[in-house]
């Protein structure tokens, strides 16, 4: 069945992102995954490019692009690529968001500009010690002394904790009424202080930190939206931020059926191709029945949310079905492989620890289907 989600120009788009970073990351996936992070020049030169805050406006660097199937296209072409690490869609569909729809024009003119050079890598702060999926938990307080919020807590598992330049920290504010609020918190202001890269069974080739405030003090002109609305900004990012994430999901395992499909017809066992045994055609048979009939689902949400009429239990739902078709395609066919796919160097073994993570962050599975039942009772 033939794709009608793209077209020309997203081709064309597709062409020239696929040829830079397979020039420009595919040749360091080892480096980085040892040093735990990409390196920053290749963020400047995907910035230089064009391929970090498109969307932003030209006024700050940008292209005036706001069209989700261009992100798609990235997020896709990472995957088919190998390339290690979560960089486009970290800044793109998950930090950039806030930066184009919540900042006041001051806040623009300090932050996008640097963001489209690549100079400002950006990082959302929202879990901790205690509280992970559970938003209402979150113990990081931001009190109001003067112009300034004076931050006091810490937040964990943070993508890009530790080479961040600018952190968007979920806290909870007293001038807010004691509700959430994002501040976005600078590196380099005296009480912040970002921790090391954790170590992680996967996607090691991005750093995953802790941050740590201790009577940070940040101007309340940092607020990012509006004080006291922080969980709601959360919310209606959230929808975008789950998509992505399905998005690379459905890629990843079309990646991997490929894979499994190639070496099934090298691969010789008893004499004949590992293809010829009835087993593994089946499940090959299945896996692509089931990841073309989500990559239909999913071309239709990524529709929908350009349309503005994507729900956040559209999202969840999108990321419960992608991801754990996505652990179940990379659990099936890296046991196609053998010995051969448990190696290091194998590729289908580096997509295999990588996706494990997938149901996890972005809202655990099992809450997403508790958000998702809830919305279906009517909050109830």
């Amino acid at each position: 069945m033939r794709r009608t989600l793209y077209t020309e120009e997203h081709e064309v788009f597709r062409t020239a992102f696929r040829s830079f970073v397979d020039r420009q990351a595919v040749p360091y996936v080892d480096h980085w995954e040892n040093a735990g992070t990409p390196d920053r020049a290749f963020i400047e030169k995907a910035a230089k490019a064009g391929f970090l805050g498109f969307e932003f406006p030209a006024a700050y660097g940008g292209l005036d692009v706001a069209d989700f199937r261009y992100n798609t296209v990235v997020a896709e072409e990472v995957v088919a690529s190998g390339m290690a690490g979560d960089t486009f869609s970290m800044q793109n569909d998950i930090a950039l968001p806030y930066l184009l729809t919540l900042t006041t024009d001051e806040q623009k003119q300090r932050w996008l500009p640097r963001f489209t050079q690549g100079q400002l890598v950006t990082a959302i702060a929202m879990t901790e010690p205690g509280a992970g999926s559970d938003l209402r938990s979150i113990r990081t307080t931001a009190r109001p002394t003067g112009d300034e919020l004076v931050i006091n807590g810490s937040k964990t598992f943070i993508t890009s904790g530790s080479t961040c330049d600018l952190v968007l920290a979920l806290v909870t504010s007293e001038v807010g009424g004691g509700e959430l609020s994002v501040v976005a918190v600078e590196n380099g202001t005296p009480g912040f202080e970002r921790g090391r890269p954790m170590k992680k069974i996967g996607r090691k080739g991005q750093d995953t930190a802790e941050l740590f405030f201790s009577e940070c003090r940040v101007p309340i002109t940092n607020v990012v939206g509006q004080l006291g609305r922080g969980l709601a900004h959360i919310v209606a990012n959230l929808p975008r931020e789950r998509l992505s994430i399905a998005v690379q999901a459905v890629a990843s395992a079309q990646r991997a059926l490929t894979m499994a499909a190639e070496y099934a017809q090298q691969r010789e066992v008893f004499g004949a191709p590992l293809g010829s045994m009835q087993s593994v055609r089946m499940a090959i048979g299945e896996i692509h029945t089931e990841v073309t009939a989500l990559q239909e689902y999913l071309d239709r949400c990524v529709l929908a949310l350009n349309a503005g009429d994507f729900s956040p239990a559209e999202g969840a739902g999108a990321k419960f079905l992608a991801t754990e078709l996505q652990w179940k395609v990379l659990d099936r066919t890296m046991q196609m492989f053998g010995g051969y796919g448990y190696m290091e160097e194998s590729e289908i073994a580096r997509m295999w620890r990588d996706a494990r993570v997938q149901r996890i962050y972005g809202g655990a599975n099992e809450l997403l289907l508790d958000s998702i039942g809830k919305a279906v009772l009517g909050g109830r």
